[in-house]
C-alpha cells in the first residue's frame, strides 16, 4: 500500500490491482470508449472505502502502471470523480481529450464545485453526470455543466423512462443507458434518443437472426480447419484462389504497417511462408470477425472481446510451455463467440470445422485445459478476481506469470489491430 504523489493526505493505493472495462458503444453498436473501474484485492467486486483512493488507483494504473494506449486503445476513458478528487489538482494530470470525467452522484454541487466545473469545461475537459434516476433539483443544478447524462434504466419502469427523458430534452444533453441488459431495451433506448449505450446487451445486439452463412465466410472457416489441420501450402493457396476477396484482404493485412514486413508480399504463396502457420491462423480468425461484422477490432466490441480472448488464452499457454495447448488457444478463445457471430447453434459450427476432441471439450463444455484457459479468460471478463486466482492456481500458473501483463499484452495487440 502507497500514497499516489499529489493525492491529498491518508489516499492510499492498493498493490493488488485489478482493473476492468466496461465498453460504451454507439447508437450502431459500434465501440467509443471505456468506463475503466477499479477492482482491488482477490474479489470479484470494489472494495471502496473512500471515493478517492478508488478514483486515484484507477488514474495511476491507467495512465502508469498499464499505459493509456494499452487501456483505451483510440477510445475515450470514463472515470469516476468524486466531490474532493474534483476540487483536488490531481485533475489536471489527466489528458483532457482521451477522458471524460464522470461526476459520482455524491458530489454537492456547491458554488465552488460548480465554479470548479466551470473552469474544467473551459481548459477543455469534458464532463458527464452520473446515476441519474430521476429529475432531481440537486443533480438539476449540474446540467448546464454537462456534456453527457447517463441514466441508470436497471429496474426503471419504461413510462417513468421515457417521462425522465423527455424532462431532460429540453437541456439538449448526450443521453447514456447505463446497465441496458437485453437487445428489447437497446431498442427502446434508441427509439427515445439516447445515443450512447453501456452494459452486456451488444453481443447479442450484432447478431442477425436467421441468417445464411455466405460462401466468402465457408471459405475462411475451411481454411481455418485446414490451417489447424496442418494442411500443405498448395491446397492454402488453391483455397485462397477461389476466394478473390479473401486473397485481396490477405494481401492488404500481410503489407500494412501492423505487421512491418521487410519487403513488399504479392503472392500468396510467399504471404502464407513468411507469416507461417500461427499468424495465418490469428490473420484468417480475425478476417472471419471483420468479414461478418463488417468491422474492425477497434470498433466491434463482440470481435475485440473475441480477439482479446484468443491473445490472452494464447499468452497463457506460452507462459505454460505446451506446445499443444499453444497451437489451439488462440483459435479456442476466436470460436468461443462463434455461435453469436452466426447466429448457430454452436455444435453446429465445430461440426463444420471438425476441431479436434480437447478443443470441442472446451468450447462445448469448458473441459480439459483448454476448456480451464477459457474459463480463466471468462473470469477476467466478468472482473471476477476471485476465480480469476482459483483458475491460476488450477492451472499451475500462479507465481509463474503474470496475468496482468498478459490481459495488458493481448490488450495492446487488439488495439495495434
Amino acid at each position: 500500500m502507497h500514497r499516489l504523489k499529489g493525492f491529498p493526505a491518508g489516499t492510499r493505493i492498493n498493490e493488488e490491482f485489478f482493473l476492468g472495462r466496461q465498453p460504451i458503444v454507439g447508437r450502431n453498436g459500434e465501440l467509443l470508449a471505456y468506463e475503466i473501474l477499479f477492482r482491488s484485492g482477490n474479489t470479484n467486486h470494489a472494495v471502496i472505502t473512500d471515493d478517492v483512493a478508488a478514483s486515484a488507483a484507477v488514474i495511476q494504473h491507467v495512465f502508469l502502471d498499464f499505459g493509456m494506449d494499452a487501456a483505451l486503445g483510440q477510445n475515450l476513458g470514463f472515470i469516476n470523480i468524486s466531490e474532493t478528487l474534483l476540487m483536488s489538482d490531481v485533475i489536471e494530470m489527466l489528458p483532457r481529450r482521451r477522458v471524460v470525467l464522470e461526476l459520482l452522484e455524491s458530489v454537492r454541487f456547491t458554488p465552488e464545485v460548480i465554479a470548479r466545473c466551470h473552469a474544467l469545461r473551459a481548459a477543455g475537459y469534458r464532463l458527464a453526470l452520473d446515476d441519474v434516476t430521476r429529475l432531481d433539483p440537486a443533480q438539476a443544478q449540474a446540467f448546464d455543466l454537462v456534456e453527457i447524462i447517463k441514466i441508470d434504466i436497471r429496474g426503471m419502469e419504461l413510462a417513468h423512462l421515457r417521462g425522465l427523458v423527455e424532462a431532460l430534452r429540453p437541456y439538449g444533453k448526450i443521453l447514456l443507458a447505463e446497465k441496458v441488459e437485453t437487445t428489447e431495451q437497446h431498442q427502446f433506448c434508441r427509439e427515445l434518443g439516447f445515443e450512447l449505450f453501456q452494459g452486456y446487451f451488444f453481443a447479442k445486439a450484432v447478431t442477425l437472426r436467421g441468417r445464411t452463412i455466405h460462401t466468402s465466410e465457408l471459405s475462411l472457416l475451411k481454411l481455418i480447419k485446414m490451417v489447424a489441420a496442418d494442411a500443405d501450402i498448395a491446397p492454402l493457396e488453391d483455397e485462397l484462389k477461389r476466394a478473390p476477396e479473401l486473397t485481396m484482404r490477405l494481401l492488404r493485412l500481410v503489407n500494412s504497417a501492423a505487421f512491418a514486413l521487410p519487403k513488399k508480399i504479392s503472392t500468396l504463396r510467399n504471404a502464407i511462408i513468411v507469416l507461417g502457420r500461427t499468424q495465418l491462423n490469428h490473420l484468417l480468425h480475425i478476417m472471419l470477425f471483420a468479414k461478418t461484422n463488417n468491422g474492425v477490432p477497434g470498433t466491434n466490441p463482440l470481435m475485440q472481446t473475441a480477439v482479446i480472448r484468443g491473445r490472452l488464452m494464447e499468452g497463457a499457454a506460452l507462459a505454460m510451455d505446451k506446445p499443444a495447448l499453444i497451437k489451439n488457444a488462440f483459435m479456442t478463445g476466436m470460436l468461443s463467440l462463434v455461435d453469436i457471430l452466426f447466429d448457430h447453434d454452436v455444435h453446429h459450427i465445430i461440426q463444420m470445422l471438425d476441431l479436434d476432441i480437447p478443443t470441442q471439450a472446451a468450447l462445448l463444455r469448458r473441459e480439459g485445459t483448454l476448456g480451464l484457459l477459457l474459463q480463466l479468460t471468462e473470469a477476467a471478463e466478468a472482473l471476477d478476481q476471485q476465480r480469476v486466482q482459483e483458475l491460476l492456481r488450477d492451472l499451475k500458473l500462479e507465481g509463474h506469470c503474470d496475468f496482468n501483463k498478459l490481459q495488458v499484452e493481448a490488450l495492446k495487440w487488439a488495439n495495434s489491430l
